[in-house]
């Protein structure tokens, strides 16, 4: 087995690096602080061609592979978990646009994501049904060329930028589930005031308000009547993100800790010559290393399996271990800090909150075992 990266992953991973370092650093405080990515930023990730690196070429991608994705996004969201939620969301819209779009709407709508122009989002989670697909209430109503589509779905990324939506509705003719492709802001389109989150500030998360929204029949996504497995797939692709973004936390709560540990003093000595000190130290090493692995394996899989059943399980596999193993690598890292962490002058306050996320969004850890169970029992 070689687990080596090729010299073009390298590459990616190193100018990945070397932009959050120069770019993204600067304003994280910024970002946390005034909940907003500044406009400039996303347009020099476009800049540096890293917002479609798994996209073809043809499509304004890059055409590196969801594993180089995975490398880029774990420097970046190191940075800035918000920037890298944000990365991560648009990245789920435009993936299922990707996967099940025809041609003509992969050339109108992948481009312009690529190119750092619009924000993708995805939205199927409601109010009154979380996050079960199988009791979406939104509808779609059929009226000629068009589907009039109505309801309200739930903290939806990206919602207040321009771009396309993926969302689904149920079908009132059929009584199933389709997948539709809308332009946001258009008649009928609203979203609520941000929710104000405790994690990942800076990416925004709204209600969106459909209303009587009259979507081209030519923007049905896929088949009719075929959302379910569509939203299944793509959520799965997703998880490479939500994962990528948890293994980012636990990096950087390694590295603060790595840091304080060799730089606070006791007694004239740092307090890296503890041995409890040395023992946490150890384990966020761990806590890294398996989150690393467990997230370069799944983007690896998302560029070569077929069998997309499998990969669902292993996505699930891969978001449940990482997202619990962020929240505890941040809870180790804060003990290191000690009362010091408790302050907000201190980084790694930051990162505890941002740990909680992964193990919250897109499912939260208990349904992703149940995902992995169902699969082997099945």
């Amino acid at each position: 087995m070689d687990f080596s990266l090729s010299k073009e992953q390298k590459l990616i991973q190193q100018l990945a690096s070397e932009f959050a370092e120069k770019y993204v650093e600067p304003v994280s405080n910024q970002i946390y602080e005034e909940k907003r990515i500044p406009e400039d930023l996303i347009k020099a990730l476009a800049e540096y061609e890293l917002l479609g690196i798994p996209f073809p070429e043809e499509y304004g991608g890059s055409g590196a592979g969801y594993l180089s994705y995975v490398l880029a996004l774990e420097q970046i969201a190191k940075r800035s978990a918000g920037l890298g939620v944000t990365i991560s969301a648009s990245m789920l819209g435009a993936g299922a646009i990707m996967n099940f779009g025809n041609e003509g709407q992969k050339q109108k709508y992948l481009p312009p994501v690529c190119q750092g122009q619009h924000l993708a989002s995805f939205a199927f989670t409601e109010p009154g049904t979380g996050s079960d697909p199988k009791q979406i209430e939104s509808t779609a109503r059929k009226e000629g060329n068009y589907f009039i589509l109505n309801g309200t779905k739930r903290f939806i990324s990206n919602g207040s930028y321009p771009g396309p939506l993926v969302v689904f509705a149920r079908d009132t003719e059929i009584n199933s589930i389709s997948a539709f492709i809308v332009d946001k802001f258009c008649e009928g389109y609203s979203v609520s005031q941000p929710w104000n989150k405790i994690c990942a500030r800076g990416s925004n998360l709204v209600d969106i308000y459909l209303q009587d929204v009259k979507v081209p029949e030519e923007n049905l996504l896929g088949e009719r009547g075929q959302g379910f497995p569509i939203l299944l797939t793509s959520i799965a692709f997703g998880k490479i993100g939500t994962s990528t973004c948890a293994l980012a936390d636990t990096l950087a709560a390694f590295e603060e800790a790595l840091n304080y540990a060799k730089e606070k003093l006791h007694r004239g000595e740092p307090i890296a010559k503890f041995q409890a000190i040395q023992l946490k130290i150890a384990d966020l090493a761990i806590k890294y290393e398996l989150a690393r692995w467990l997230c370069y394996r799944l983007g690896y899989l998302a560029d070569t399996m077929k069998d997309w059943q499998q990969f669902a399980k292993e996505a699930a596999l891969t978001k449940s271990c990482v997202g619990d193993n962020a929240v505890h690598a941040a809870r180790i890292a804060m003990e290191i800090h000690g009362s010091y962490g408790l302050m907000e002058d201190y980084k790694i306050s930051r990162i505890y909150n941002d740990a909680i996320l992964g193990s919250q969004i897109e499912g939260v850890s208990d349904m992703q075992k149940l995902i992995v169970a169902n699969n082997l029992l099945k």
